[in-house]
Formats: structure tokens, sequence, C-alpha cells
């Protein structure tokens, strides 16, 4: 009888009633994926015979379009399947995100990334949700990769390598063939590019393209940095010469085409070690209430033409790159340093916007467009800062007008909803081999503000006289610098966070929000929480970037906003300096959607170069760190992950991880809805923002790693570390 039912059940399985059965598991799964060891399970076929059918099956069905294969052996619906794109963002914790074009965020496991790699476009299906709270995807293509080439060590053996990746967000070491090695030495710095990645395997094969030098070289390690975020580090030497044969001569032509500032005191102030001075002020006094507020701005496009060679590595650069040590141009050296550069006491050209002002901060009268200066001062901001507190020195009287003038603007701005981020710039003292010998952090003062302020005037007012008169005439595409107001859910979870500190924000308006966020933030400056706090409200805010769609811009209050002050070393400033010359000469509407395209590309190098900044303070806060193994140190809790916490040293700014291991006291959860790792016995809490006192216990500069361990006060005077021992981990949610 067992044997009759057997055979009657294998019977069943013919192909027709198969096909039914598979799309309906199919219909009602519509957005998962599933591959014939799941179908069989589902339909209870357990002989090798009934498996092979079923697959055979699943690739007819894709044959007929009815299927998709999605990943080696993995089937979708092809006709109800919701394909949604969007960008991988991966975590330090390797869990990942996908950011639709909608701006939502889908959570992906790690086993439905499918080879998905941070930054990677990708096209996504909804995994249902069952008993999950949130919603979460499967990557079924990607569309496009961020980057192929990754930074890292070589791991020699006989007939094969692999490269260790220095990045987090790489969660895969590259395997290397004996034919791609090339000339690397084990444990180099090398740039490999990934050329295969069967859907089978879990590594890429790579090959080396560069050998950058041995680890823990400082020039080794910047220009590592560098190659991490596809970014380079030198010009190519024919357009170096290019730049060498260009002239800085002022022809006759020039002059006569252009308003005379020569005889109006000008002066520049910028960092103490800069060299690429883009802004001038110049001021002249109308009548007592009444002045001439010049911003003149370095005329870089009357140089760069379109097309030229020049111009076509500054597009692809977008912006010039700041490491801890060094400055790597948009523009050639000649350019960047000498013929665009407003150096004190030599005749350069500008685009400038001309203010009629009052002391009050007020425009009376407004003008755009080229001139020629002479500057006769350049100052530091120490320097001019020292004008302003003493009332006395070099050009007092226009430092100090233009400084009233600029301290009313930013009471407006900040009356008006503008929020005051005042973040403090790490700085590092390094020996000519490029060591840290200490750490500084610079204050914003009113010699900042100075500069601050009327720059942001001019962008503000060249946006608003093109932006304007397209709303009115609907035919000047130009590029804007947005930001959107802060995401509801981030910033309700600040909201709610900074409460146990005591702190609150009120209102419902996006103006009344902004003024008790200034509240705040002038309310912890100077306190353990003030770098925490900064932090995570910026965390909650969106991200700027350029469009050719105005928006307007959240942060500042501004409804018009744009990059007009910095086109040596950025490329959205010489697009904005070329639009409006463009349509200041009466010119036709330009393409918006080249405007666009070139938007784009200039955020997302804006982003990299911000991204290879942070990567080098690390780098360098981790090296400072290095010889201080064993010292206690006071700090504070800036991230709760699953693995532990991530701790900020007061004294030094310097982040590093306080694994959940080294918590032995008791087992901790991690409770990712609040932010914390609670002990399942003690109920002990390590929340946002807690005060640690910690050792420092190991330092890894490949991986930019700094790891503490917990002191706790013992029975006696002396501090104790506790002993090491496995601690599992579980994610809790609530």
């Amino acid at each position: 009888m067992a044997k009759k039912e057997k055979n009657k059940k294998k019977e069943g399985f013919n192909k027709k009633m198969l096909i039914k059965s598979i799309m309906s598991i199919f219909t009602s799964n519509s957005s998962q994926s599933l591959n014939y060891r799941q179908l069989s399970k589902d339909l209870g076929a357990k002989d090798p015979t009934s498996k092979r059918l079923i697959n055979e099956v699943l690739y007819e069905l894709a044959d007929q379009g009815v299927l998709k294969e999605v990943y080696r052996g993995k089937f979708i619906l092809s006709m109800v399947s919701p394909e949604i794109e969007g960008i991988v963002e991966m975590e330090r914790d390797g869990s990942a995100h996908v950011v639709t074009d909608d701006n939502q965020e889908i959570s992906v496991s790690e086993h439905n990334l499918n080879h998905a790699l941070h930054g990677d476009r990708v096209k996504v299906a909804l995994v249902p949700k069952h008993r999950k709270k949130r919603a979460e995807a499967e990557v079924v293509e990607v569309i496009s990769r961020a980057k192929r080439t990754f930074v890292g060590r070589i791991e020699l053996e006989r007939n094969y390598a692999f490269v260790i990746t220095d990045t987090k967000l790489m969660p895969y070491d590259i395997f290397i063939p004996k034919d791609g090695i090339a000339k690397a030495k084990n444990g180099q710095k090398v740039i490999a590019q990934i050329v295969d990645w069967p859907m089978h395997t879990k590594n890429p094969v790579g090959e080396i393209i560069e050998v950058i030098g041995d680890p823990g070289v400082h020039e080794v390690e910047m220009h590592a940095i560098l190659a991490e975020f596809e970014l380079p580090y030198r010009f190519p030497e024919e357009l170096d010469r290019h730049a060498e044969k260009m002239s800085e001569k002022i022809t006759q032509t020039d002059y006569s085409e252009r308003r005379d500032f020569r005889g109006v005191p000008t002066f520049t102030i910028d960092p103490a070690d800069a060299k690429d001075f883009d802004d001038a002020l110049s001021l002249r006094k109308i009548d007592d209430n009444t002045f001439e507020v010049g911003v003149h701005i370095a005329d870089v496009t009357h140089y760069v033409k379109p097309d030229s060679p020049i111009e076509n590595e500054a597009v692809d650069r977008a912006t010039s790159v700041y490491l801890v040590d060094r400055c790597v141009p948009m523009l050639p050296e000649r350019l960047s340093n000498f013929i665009c550069s407003l150096r004190p006491n030599e005749e350069k050209l500008c685009f400038s916007a001309v203010f009629e002002m009052d002391l009050e901060g007020n425009v009376l009268k407004e003008w755009f467009g080229r001139t020629v200066i002479l500057s006769q001062q350049r100052f530091a901001y120490e320097e001019a800062q020292k004008v302003i507190e003493t009332g006395k020195g070099d050009m007092e009287t226009e430092i100090l007008a233009l400084n009233s003038i600029a301290q009313k603007l930013r009471q407006k701005r900040l009356k008006a909803g503008a929020i005051n981020f005042d973040r403090l710039e790490v700085k590092f003292e390094l020996d000519k081999a490029g060591k840290p010998l200490g750490v500084s952090f610079t204050e914003q003062k009113e010699a900042n503000q100075l500069i601050e302020e009327l720059m942001l005037l001019a962008n503000r007012r060249v946006a608003e006289f093109v932006g304007k008169a397209r709303e009115k005439y609907k035919v000047k595409p130009f590029v804007y610098r947005v930001h959107d107001k802060p995401n509801p859910e981030k910033f309700e979870t600040f909201r709610t966070f900074i409460t146990r500190f005591g702190y609150n924000i009120e209102g419902g308006t996006d103006q009344q929000i902004s003024k008790s966020l200034n509240k705040l933030l002038a309310e912890v400056k100077g306190k353990k929480e003030q770098n925490l706090i900064e932090t995570l409200a910026l965390r909650s805010m969106a991200k700027a970037r350029y469009s050719a769609n105005n928006i307007g811009h959240y942060g500042l209050g501004f409804p018009f906003y744009t990059h007009f002050t910095s086109p040596i070393r950025r490329y959205p400033d010489m697009m904005v300096h070329r639009l409006l010359g463009h349509y200041l000469a009466g010119g036709k509407a330009k393409d918006e959607d080249e405007i666009e395209r070139l938007c784009k590309h200039s955020t997302d190098m804006e982003i990299r170069a911000t991204d290879a900044e942070r990567a080098s303070i690390k780098y360098k806060q981790v090296e400072f760190m290095s010889d201080k193994i064993g010292q206690h140190f006071t700090g504070v809790i800036t991230g709760v992950t699953s693995f532990g916490l991530f701790v900020e040293l007061i004294e030094t700014k310097c982040e590093g991880l306080l694994p959940i291991r080294e918590l032995t006291d008791d087992f901790y959860e991690f409770d990712e809805e609040n932010y914390c790792l609670e002990g399942r016995q003690s109920k002990t809490k390590y929340q946002l923002g807690d005060e640690l006192k910690v050792e420092v216990w190991r330092t890894n500069l490949s991986k930019k790693q700094l790891d503490f361990r917990l002191i706790e006060q013992s029975d006696s005077e002396n501090q104790r570390i506790k002993p090491s021992k496995p601690n599992k981990i579980k994610s809790k949610r609530r």
C-alpha cells in the first residue's frame, strides 16, 4: 500500500500540473525570488528526478519570459515583479540598504545583495515582510558599478594572491590569479581591478593595475587614500605643459571690456597656508551710511576655455581635494596658484558681484560683471581677527566696516531660519615625514564669519538674479546649490534622543524648528556632548547637492542659492560664471539636461572628495594614537552597533571601537530602535552620549582602525581592565 501511494505521488509530477503549481507559488510570492530547492520543498518533491523536472520547468518559463532569472538558479515572476531602482549604501557592520530614486531607504540583508557593492546602482524586488517591521529587498540586477578598482594589501601564495581591501565597505577579498599579480611584493599596497565575478563564487577575480608602495609610509598612504576613492593625485604631463604655455598678461582689450577696481582698497582673507586665493573684498565709502562692497572672484573661465584639455580635466575632477597634508587641485598649479590666484600687488581679472549697501546690511543696488582688481593686502584669518579684536592694523577701516555689515547679515540670516552649524575643524601638526606630532581644533571667529557672510551674499544674489528671471520668463536654466528638508523619521529620532540630555526642539514650522535648533546648538557649545549633538543633527539633515532644479536651500534658509565664489577649486562655480556671463549678454537658454548631468557628476565627486578627506584625518588620528597603547582617556559614545560601541575621545576627538566582546560583565543585546546595548541580566545600558573611560588597546593603520577596552573602577584606587572573553551578538528589535 505504501509503495502504491509513493508511485501515485511520483506520477502526480507531470509537466502540465507542475507548471500550474509553480506559477501558483510564484503568484503568491510575487516579489520573492525562488530556486528549485525552495520549490521542491514547497511541492514535497524529494527525489532527484522530480527536482530536475522542476529545474527544467523554471528555465522553460524563463525562456518564455514568464519568469526572470535574477541570480544563478533564482527566479522571480517577470510580469508582476515591481522593479525599484536605487543606490546601495553599506554600513560598517556589514548591513546594507538601498536608497531609492524617491529617497526611500529599504533594508537589504547580506545574503540578498547578490554581489552588489557600496554605491552600485541596482534594481531590487521587495521581499515579503512577514512579521518584520521594516520592508526588505533583494537585489535582482546590478545596473552599474560605482567602482571596479580597490586599494588594499596583497597577500601572496604560491600560484595566486588575495588583496585584502582597506575599505570596510568592501566585504570581500579579491582573488588574484598568478598572471594578474604583476610585480607586487607580499604585503605591499596595491590597486586591484575587478575583471570578473562568477555568480557562483563568493570572491571577485581581479588583477593588479598599480603598486603604490610599502604600507605605513606617509606618501604611500596618502596616495592610497586618493586611489581608494578613485581620485587623481597627479596631472598628466601634457596638461602641465599646456598650462605652462598660458600667458598671464592682461591685454588692452581686457582692460577696456572690464570695470576697473584697481584704485579701490582691496584685500584677501584666507587660511595661513593657502596658495589659491579665489576671492577678494573691496570697500568704497559713498556717504556716512552707504558703502560699495565688492566681492571679486577669480575669472577662471577667461583662461580655461570650453572643450580645452584643461577644461575637460576640470570637468572630470569637478573639485579640488583637501587631505590632511595637501591640496590636490582641480586646475594645474600654474593656474590655481599663479595666473588665477588673487595674489597681493598683482593685477588680476575677476568676475565680481558689487553691492551698494547700508550699515544694516541692506542691499540698495547690485551689479554683476567682469572686472580688473589689484589686491593691496593678503591677510591670514588670524591677522584679520586681530584687527577686528583690537581695532588697529592694516586696512582697519575697511575690515571693521565690512565686519559690521557681515554681522548684520548674519543676524538677519539666522533670524530668517538659517541653521548655525559651527563645527570644530581638526588640524594636525605634522613633521617633515608626515608623522602627526599634535592635534588642534580651529574655531570659527568673526574674521571667518566676515568672509562667510559676504560669500553667502554673493552666492544668494547671483542665484536670485538668474532664478527670479527664470520664474518670470522660464528661459534660463542654471546651476543651484540645493538642500532639501530633513528626513522626518531621522529628524524625529534626533528630536527624541536629545531629550535624554535635557534638551528639546520646539515648533512645527520650518522657521520655528530652525530657531529652536539654533538655540540648541548655542546651548551645547563648550559642553562634552557638543560634538555628538552637532554630528547627530547633521546626520538628520538631507545632503546639499547641485541641481538645475531649484528647491531652495533649507539649511541656509534661502529660496535661491548657488556657488559663485570658488571657481579655482569647484567646477560648478565655473559653470555659474559661464551661465551668468551668457545671460548678462542676452544669450539664449542653455541645455538644462546637460547642466543637470554636470551637476550630478559634480555632486558625486564632491562626496568622494569629502570621504577622502575624512579618511586622511582618520588615518592620522589612528597614527597619532598608535604610540599611546595602554593609556587611559575619557570618551563619549558616538555610535552603537551590533558589534560594539564607537567612542570619541574628548581630548583629541579621535574615534575608535569598543568591541562588544570586551563588555564581559553580562550578555549584551543590540536594541536597534533605541540605539543602545543592554545587558540581559543587569539591564545595564550603553547609549549614545554616555561618557566612558577607555584604554587604547590596539591600532590598525591599514584599516584606519582604533580599538578600545573599557576601564572600570575597582575597589582600590587603581583602575583595572576587565578580562576579555567571547560575547555572542543578538539583534533585538522592539
